[in-house]
């Protein structure tokens, strides 16, 4: 076991997450742009990002499954090199087949693959390091995904709109490849588990196992698992909704205008998560248990000045900068918690089922999303001209749940 965090192991799972991540953030950004400059269909755009998470929501679980099985380096070489293969081979098809198909498939699978390979990363974190490093390991995975959140589409833009889809396609491909060849070199500590009956039986069990493990043996991680799920169904999905839809639609700025502020709110967003990990890894020590509820609390509380200036004040600039002042906070907020709540659930968990118990969490917690999401866009369509109304909802909703769940934190920092 290794007492100093940056051992090789760990290192080397860092570099091959910048250059994995990174490529993902390029052809993330890439292709949805693509499809939407190509047939000017916003409802096509919609309706094919959408069905693209249902494959993240499905192989989360497997993915957890097999990172406990099989030995976690191979399947983070694997999918590296499967995604290098799968992205050079849309390169070569684009012309060729319709672009429609070709890009949904591709999109679907990409995200299938980012659902099946974090449980692995995320289930080596406690293989790599001792318990005392595990908050400040999984604030440097988190801030790596937030740092490659904001470079990826900024780089991918400016690439984009110099050189066309192309040579994005050919870096993201090479940066897969080299990730995986970097990736052989990685030693985890692996204990075999058996394996008997089908695959389709092994998940059913092994899904089964995490879950009476959750909710039986370990119900205070089902709780935090319900305090996020929460939260992304009233929090997350509708800033996911509300960011582009105020900047774009409600806000009195040009469409040219509109989109580069949206772009610009975006990055903000990303430096907010990449603050948080930061922060997080400074203040490892001084992230309690029992002040979980309020880095919770204080996310609700930013949501309710947007709303404020939204039902008060008209000028679209004002507005602007208030909803991404508010949105950047909160990401700083929301990233203390989930590296708070990532390293809690690795303290609690025994190390043979650390993948299965991270992929449920995970699949639990992203299921509430896109029903947030829905439910928002239908909202904020019922209350147009008073949008305010929505995102004060959230706010006060956010709030309750919060102020609920300090009283979970501090009962669970004192068992």
């Amino acid at each position: 076991m290794h007492h100093k965090l940056f051992s090789k192991d760990f290192t080397l799972v860092v570099i091959g997450q910048i250059i994995s991540l990174f490529g993902n953030a390029i052809i993330r950004f890439a292709l949805p742009l693509y499809l939407l400059n190509q047939t000017g269909s916003s409802a096509l755009f919609g309706t094919i990002t959408a069905v693209s998470f249902i494959p993240s929501i499905l192989l989360s679980p497997i993915g957890g499954i097999i990172a406990d099985r099989i030995h976690k380096r191979n399947i983070m070489v694997a999918l590296d090199l499967f995604t290098a293969i799968l992205i050079a081979g849309f390169g070569l098809l684009l012309g060729k087949i319709d672009l429609i198909p070709l890009l949904t498939v591709t999109m679907m699978l990409l995200y299938g693959i980012a659902g099946a390979y974090q449980p692995s990363v995320q289930a080596s974190i406690p293989a790599l390091t001792e318990p005392q490093n595990y908050v400040k390991a999984n604030s440097i995975i988190n801030t790596i995904s937030s740092f490659s959140a904001l470079i990826g589409p900024v780089l991918g833009g400016i690439l984009y709109s110099t050189y066309g889809l192309s040579p994005l396609l050919w870096i993201s491909a090479a940066c897969f490849l080299f990730s995986s060849i970097l990736e052989i070199f990685i030693q985890i500590p692996h204990a075999k588990q058996s394996f008997s009956g089908s695959i389709w039986r092994i998940v059913k069990n092994d899904f089964g196992e995490s879950m009476q493990f959750v909710r039986k043996d370990k119900p205070i991680i089902f709780k935090v698992v319900l305090v996020v799920c929460g939260i992304n169904l009233f929090l997350s999905a509708m800033i996911v909704v509300a960011t582009p839809y105020l900047i774009t639609e409600v806000l009195d700025f040009t469409p040219d205008l509109a989109n580069k502020l949206f772009g610009f709110s975006e990055g903000a967003f990303a430096l907010g998560g990449l603050s948080g990990g930061i922060l997080a890894g400074l203040c490892a020590k001084k992230l309690t248990l029992q002040k979980a509820g309020n880095l919770l609390v204080a996310a609700a509380l930013l949501i309710l000045p947007m709303g404020c200036s939204l039902m008060l004040l008209s000028s679209a600039w004002v507005n602007y900068f208030i909803i991404t002042g508010c949105f950047f906070f909160l990401m700083i907020f929301s990233t203390l918690f989930s590296v708070q709540m990532m390293a809690f659930v690795q303290h609690q968990t025994p190390q043979h089922l650390i993948g299965k118990v991270m992929s449920v969490i995970i699949t639990l917690s992203i299921c509430a999303q896109p029903l947030g999401t829905a439910l928002y866009g239908l909202a904020f369509d019922f209350c147009k001209g008073s949008e305010w109304i929505v995102v004060v909802f959230a706010g006060m909703v956010s709030l309750l749940i919060a102020m609920t769940t300090r009283k979970l934190f501090r009962t669970m920092a004192n068992q």
